[in-house]
């Protein structure tokens, strides 16, 4: 597997955890761009990276970076995608892959004009749990999978200034904690075929808790909850005529999974073991995709990417969020 040289593109939170992960697992991160070179020298020195650039151009620009860590708030992963695939650079962008549908298109399209992978930074998708529930669901273990259920609730903060609470920077549970269970059932079920939405909101217009149901065109159902203002369980189970898999809180993050079988006997229990927080098996995936020359993943395809766009641009289209400049 070809070792790509990583570039970080902007500083914040995520992209300490991110390269947290890249350096504790044995990644080699090449480079860092902020908006200043303060905030750039910092990073680095955190993590041992060799070069910090005063900008993103210059980062999108030095020929040692060969792929790029997309971690800017969300309307800005449009214009800073654009940047590095011009620039010739791979791109992983931290979900959600855009502010909506029409600026993901842009991005897959001029990542394919360009020969250059794209890929969506839901971590959720390449952890080792998750790679397990889908050797499971292929295997048929759960008969036919009728439902899911989920919930991402968390309590952050109530600063009208926050990025969450942030109309400006695309904020609120939806596109934060939402895309979570959305892109899970995605990934059981596909794009629903019906979606009916409810959601509170705050004074800054920034969604605030939000139930979603969707029905598929196979007949079955998944209901997903969503909050920023109070923390729930943070489960998730999918469950078939045969069997059901509960996922432990955290579920979204490396945890463990029983499967269950409808007589209550256990077939099988999944813990998860590894160093960090689990965000580098989607780097591994990234690079595992450029050594075989591919530029879209079986497990998250750019078309896929698209299609959960769409479907929140639907739900936020039936609680009436809109952003800035849309």
């Amino acid at each position: 597997m070809t070792a790509l040289r990583w570039g970080i593109l902007a500083t914040g939170g995520i992209a300490h955890s991110f390269t947290s992960d890249l350096v504790d697992n044995g990644f080699t991160v090449q480079a860092v761009g902020s908006r200043s070179q303060e905030s750039a020298d910092a990073f680095a020195a955190e993590f041992g990276i060799p070069t910090a650039h005063p900008s993103y151009e210059e980062l999108a620009a030095d020929p040692d970076v060969d792929i790029i860590y997309i971690s800017t708030p969300h309307p800005f992963h449009a214009a800073n995608a654009a940047l590095a695939l011009d620039a010739g650079k791979h791109v992983l962008i931290e979900k959600p892959i855009a502010l909506n549908a029409r600026e993901t298109r842009e991005i897959v399209e001029l990542a394919a004009e360009k020969g250059l992978l794209v890929l969506e930074a839901m971590w959720t998708r390449f952890l080792p749990h998750m790679v397990r529930i889908r050797e499971i669901l292929a295997a048929g273990t759960l008969g036919e999978v009728q439902s899911l259920v989920a919930d991402h609730t968390q309590k952050l903060s109530d600063d009208p200034a926050h990025r969450i609470n942030s109309l400006e920077l695309g904020g609120g549970a939806l596109l934060d904690l939402g895309i979570y269970p959305v892109s899970f059932a995605h990934a059981v079920f596909g794009a629903p075929e019906s979606i009916v939405s409810s959601a509170t909101f705050k004074d800054t217009g920034a969604d605030a808790q939000l139930a979603v149901a969707f029905t598929y065109a196979g007949g079955q159902v998944a209901s997903t909850f969503t909050s920023s203002v109070a923390k729930g369980p943070n489960t998730a189970s999918l469950l078939g005529s045969a069997a059901r898999i509960d996922i432990d809180g955290v579920w979204y993050t490396g945890t463990s999974f029983r499967v269950v079988a409808t007589d209550g006997e256990i077939l099988e229990s999944f813990s998860s073991d590894f160093v960090g927080r689990g965000m580098h098996f989607q780097a591994a995936e990234a690079q595992q995709l450029v050594s075989e020359g591919k530029t879209a993943s079986e497990i998250l395809s750019p078309a896929e990417s698209v299609a959960i766009m769409e479907t929140l641009d639907e739900i936020r289209a039936q609680i009436g969020l809109v952003y800035p400049g849309e």
